[in-house]
């Protein structure tokens, strides 16, 4: 599965939205990126959120900070986006300084401008099957059952993982899709065995190549959400190689998941904005 052709397909699909927004009343949607310090990947990522922003025609600021920012200077600047109204979407960019009180600046985001979906409110509604900000990675991880027309009800579903950001909110999404979702971890017992019932596995833990060609059956479909560097070379929590030969739909690293993250973090900036019309 192609993450690279299915986020430029969602971004087409956003700019000619965009374009009619504009023509008839002039408004785009608008996102504000906060950054603070100088850690490398997250500087990255930034350029990249900018750059598919610009392409699909939002209004993109980004707000780069020092490290030495307190909470306090990054809650007025949270609450400065929060008031204005040509900002539909607030982003700050995780990992925080360890000085910065991580929670206090995500529970201060508006939910209806919380993009990244990590606001209680959102996580609530998510978690009785409503419609609201879904967390961008495990949403893009569902639009490929859409574009690929994977039938997930009744289908057997491991995640590996439970971090709040993708583990749990992957849960979620994938039981309001009718699936039957077991949860894996770092201390569940005999993983491979559990995912060897699996119709669909959606790896999450943060491991080099965890997920070998023993855990899959055959015909399964896999979703790697992993990034790791390996010896300068990025490979996901799936050894691809190996199990490709036994999946019928499979996610590559780099390739894969990424892209539609950032596709993703455009659609619910999408909805915000129309959420305002």
């Amino acid at each position: 599965m192609d993450g690279k052709i299915l986020a430029a397909k969602v971004r087409a699909e956003l700019k000619q939205k965009v374009d009619g927004y504009k023509a008839k009343s002039g408004r785009v949607p608008g996102l504000a990126v906060v950054l603070v310090g100088e850690d490398p990947a997250s500087q990255v990522y930034v350029r990249m959120k900018n750059k598919a922003c610009e392409e699909a025609g939002y209004k993109s600021i980004v707000n780069r900070m020092p490290a030495e920012t307190t909470t306090e200077e990054l809650l007025a600047v949270v609450n400065e986006y929060n008031n204005d109204d040509t900002i539909n979407g607030i982003l700050v960019q995780l990992p925080l300084p360890k000085q910065i009180d991580e929670k206090k600046i995500l529970y201060a985001i508006k939910p209806e401008k919380d993009v990244d979906g990590f606001h209680p409110f959102n996580v609530g509604l998510m978690n009785i099957g409503e419609e609201t900000l879904f967390p961008c990675t495990p949403y893009g991880c569902m639009k490929f059952f859409e574009e690929y027309g994977i039938d997930t009800t009744g289908k057997n579903a491991v995640v590996i993982g439970r971090s709040n950001i993708v583990g749990k909110p992957m849960t979620s999404l994938l039981i309001k899709a009718n699936c039957t979702v077991t949860v894996c971890h770092s201390k569940t017992k005999d993983i491979a065995g559990i995912c060897r019932q699996a119709d669909i596995i959606v790896a999450a833990i943060g491991k080099p190549e965890f997920v070998t060609a023993d855990f899959v059956k055959e015909g399964a479909v896999v979703i790697d959400v992993g990034i790791n560097r390996v010896d300068d070379k990025l490979v996901g929590d799936v050894a691809y190689e190996e199990v490709a030969k036994k999946a019928s739909y499979i996610t590559p690293v780099p390739g894969g998941v990424g892209p539609m993250t950032i596709a993703m973090l455009l659609a619910n900036t999408m909805k915000a904005f129309e959420a305002t019309l």
